[in-house]
């Protein structure tokens, strides 16, 4: 119950976009610890799990709060 709740709470600080990288990062980890102690199937954990690292190597996005508070950053390649 507690990770769930823990999770819960991160994915609200990801929906606004505060602290992107890292609530992604811990999403992912969360989502992996309720897949490893969960008893039955555990896709939905995992499908989470990947979409959390996905968005903490992606980043925030245009609109989001760590957009306005550090700046957009852009990679010239």
């Amino acid at each position: 119950m507690v990770p769930q709740i823990v999770g819960a709470c991160v994915g609200i600080l990801l929906l606004v976009g505060l602290w992107t990288p890292i609530m992604g990062s811990l999403i992912a980890v969360i989502e992996v610890w309720i897949a490893m102690t969960q008893v039955g199937d555990a896709s939905i954990p995992i499908l989470l799990a990947s979409l959390g690292g996905t968005i903490a190597m992606i980043g925030p996005g245009e609109w989001s709060i760590d957009a306005r508070l550090f700046g957009r950053q852009l990679i010239d390649i």
